[in-house]
Parts: C-alpha cells; sequence; structure tokens
C-alpha cells in the first residue's frame, strides 16, 4: 500500500476553504466521485475503492468533501459519552495474534473479577456521572455461557438506570455454544437482564483469508454477522466497527463498508462506525513481521473520511478512537468526517496493553476543550445518540 504524507496544517487549513477549491485541479474521475458523494448518490465499490486509493490533493478533497458532508448531515456538534469499562476478566482460550491483552489462567497478571467487584465498578461510575458501562473481557475456559447474564443482573442491582453496553459477537457466540441455546433466545436472555445494546468489536476485517492470519479460532464473519443481525432484529442496537493498519488492503475497507451499508439498510440496528487503528508495539502480529507497524496518518484520516461518504445516509455516527489515536490525530479525524469522540472510559486496559499511549481516562471537562479546539461545539449524548447536555459556552 503507498503511503503518501499529508500536512497536518493542511488539515487544519482545508475545512476553511470552500468545497470547489479542494476540487479544483484534481483528477476528472476523483471529483466526479466526490461530485457524487457531495449529492448525496450511494457510492459503490469501484467509486468507494478509487477513493481509497487517492494520495496528495485527491486525498485532501476526499478530507474536505467527507468534512462537508458530516457538515452537511450532522452538524458541528461533536458529542461524547460518559462511560466506564469494565473489563471483567483477562483470561481467554482465543489467543488472537492482534491482542496483548488476554493471557492463561495461570499468568500472574491473570485476573477475573467477581460480580460484587463488578457491580461496584458500575456503581462507582453511576456516582462519577456515567451513563453507561461498557463491559467486555477474555474467554475463560470454564465458564458456562451464563456468566453473561450473571454480570448484567450484577451491574443492574447496584445501577438500575445505567445502560449496559456489552459483549461483542465473540462473548454472545461463546454464551450460546457453552448454553446450547440459539443466537436470538440467548440474545432474549441478555437483553431480559438488562443488555442495552452490543458493542460490533470481534469484527477487525469481515474477510475470511484476512481472519485466518489473525486468529483463526475468533468468531466467523458468518457468525459475527448473524449475531449482528439477529440484536438488529430483537431491537438491540449495535456499533459497527473496522480495524485498519495491519495486513488488510484497501479492498477490504471497502467491502466491509458496503457489508455494515447493508446491514444498516436492511435492518437498521448500527448507531455508529468506529474505525480502529491496529495498535502494535506489544502484539504478536508485528513482533512475528506478519503486520505493518499500525496505521499511517494518512489512513487515519482516509479510513474516517470513506466511512463518513459510504455510509452517507444509512450510518449517520463516525466516531474516533482517542485511546487509540492520541490528541493530535483524533482531532484531525474530527476535520476528515467525524462527529463522536467516544467515551471517557474511565479505565480502558486492552489498548494500553498493546502498547497505547493516549492514556485510560478522559474526563468531560477535557473532551470539551478538545472538541472547542477544533471550532466545534461539544455535547453529552446517551449510548444511542440522544443529545443529554450541549455546551455552548
Amino acid at each position: 500500500m503507498q503511503h503518501e504524507r499529508v500536512d497536518t496544517r493542511r488539515v487544519y487549513d482545508l475545512h476553511r476553504e470552500p468545497v470547489d477549491v479542494a476540487l479544483r485541479g484534481i483528477a476528472s474521475e476523483t471529483a466526479g466521485i466526490l461530485d457524487r458523494a457531495l449529492a448525496g448518490k450511494t457510492l459503490e465499490f469501484e467509486e468507494g475503492l478509487h477513493l481509497a486509493t487517492t494520495s496528495g490533493a485527491e486525498l485532501q478533497a476526499l478530507i474536505r468533501v467527507a468534512d462537508e458532508v458530516r457538515r452537511q448531515d450532522v452538524g458541528d456538534t461533536v458529542t461524547y459519552v460518559v462511560n466506564r469499562n469494565i473489563n471483567f476478566t483477562n483470561i481467554c482460550i482465543i489467543g488472537c495474534k492482534f491482542c496483548a491483552f488476554s493471557t492463561g489462567p495461570n499468568d500472574p497478571e491473570a485476573y477475573n473479577l467477581d460480580l460484587e467487584e463488578i457491580g461496584e465498578r458500575a456503581a462507582e461510575a453511576w456516582a462519577c456521572g456515567a451513563t453507561e458501562v461498557c463491559v467486555q473481557g477474555g474467554l475463560p475456559r470454564e465458564w458456562d455461557g451464563y456468566q453473561y447474564r450473571e454480570i448484567l443482573r450484577a451491574i443492574k442491582a447496584r445501577t438500575p438506570e445505567m445502560h449496559i453496553h456489552a459483549f461483542s459477537p465473540m462473548e454472545v457466540t461463546y454464551g450460546v455454544e457453552k448454553t446450547g441455546l440459539p443466537v436470538a433466545d440467548y440474545l432474549a436472555m441478555l437483553r431480559e437482564s438488562g443488555l442495552g445494546s452490543l458493542p460490533g468489536t470481534a469484527a477487525e476485517i469481515l474477510d475470511s483469508e484476512v481472519r485466518a492470519l489473525l486468529s483463526r479460532r475468533k468468531v466467523t464473519v458468518e457468525q459475527w454477522v448473524d449475531v449482528i443481525t439477529t440484536a438488529h432484529r430483537l431491537g438491540i442496537p449495535t456499533t459497527s466497527t473496522l480495524m485498519y493498519g495491519h495486513v488488510e488492503r484497501p479492498e477490504h475497507w471497502v467491502r466491509q463498508l458496503l457489508l455494515l451499508r447493508g446491514i444498516q439498510q436492511e435492518y437498521g440496528g448500527f448507531t455508529e462506525f468506529v474505525p480502529l487503528g491496529f495498535v502494535h508495539f506489544q502484539t504478536d502480529l508485528f513482533r512475528k513481521g506478519l503486520s505493518r507497524p499500525g496505521p499511517t496518518l494518512e489512513e487515519h484520516l482516509k479510513i474516517h473520511a470513506l466511512g463518513r461518504i459510504m455510509l452517507r445516509g444509512f450510518i449517520n455516527n463516525v466516531q474516533v478512537s482517542w485511546v487509540k489515536l492520541g490528541r493530535e490525530v483524533s482531532q484531525l479525524c474530527l476535520l476528515a468526517g467525524a462527529n463522536d469522540y467516544g467515551g471517557t472510559l474511565m479505565e480502558e486496559n486492552i489498548s494500553r496493553l498493546a502498547g497505547a499511549t493516549a492514556g485510560q481516562y478522559l474526563s468531560p471537562e477535557e473532551f470539551q476543550e478538545r472538541i472547542r479546539e477544533v471550532g466545534r461545539t461539544p455535547a453529552e449524548r446517551s449510548t444511542t445518540y440522544q443529545l443529554l447536555k450541549v455546551f455552548h459556552n
């Protein structure tokens, strides 16, 4: 994949220029595709792939158009959610090459939070103003599949009004395998026990060949899609994700965006699209020379811009993962089509253990400051994007 360079100052300057200035002088094919995007036309694979391989002035035009589409569709408000991550165990049988979080049960760093501790962490978060807990963890061999239900009940017992955003399609699939319940029945049980929404993680790249390299034992493409679409049919909203910067190619980005768009068109259950940059430092995938060393700045900007343009009219919210991107890059991505800053997190272990250095917590005040620095209006939201408080001053 070609890695072109982008002047970060130029990204800040771009959003002040008229769109037609950014389109001037670039290849007619690129300009035509971007004009179609501005007109609200739905782009298809070849058009998306063309944009995914742009560089130089054409990449700048892509960024500028994505920012304009964002402005037209969702305005100048940048949202965030006050939440806490609860990674309830790091014991896992899967062994994904891109993960530095999981460990075996006999490792001195292994832990498994009991239900009382999980409930206590939710109560602490509620007392600090959180409206959501994001609950995920490893897959311990000895779990019976009903442990996920008990986690939900423990949280609801302590914080009845807390929104629980919990359990990736991998965890749901594991619970289904352990209990023998059909996917729909298992998800219905979780919903009745307090599940509010599912994170659409475990997607990485939804391509069987790529997944075989990343983790042969992880949930398949078909299983991921089945869990997500079943959740949507049951009225359980989910996020959607894509992990980039490892072994994938631009065509994988575009195919995944089209897959997500097709699911949204049929079921309408995605709340947001979250590009997740690969944090490589401590992972086996990188150490064994199987991946590139994480995304370039150009890839960060490009994937957020592509998400905004390819998903236009289907998934309105594009989120930056600040814990993976850091302050400067996450702000730049807000100028390339993104409109959501994610969650305060309060604690975040998965990216940190892979080598991310952006921290484990951002206060609401820090979110507001960062958002204002790029000339936008900060707002606190719920998990499902209801505005709770807009900070005009």
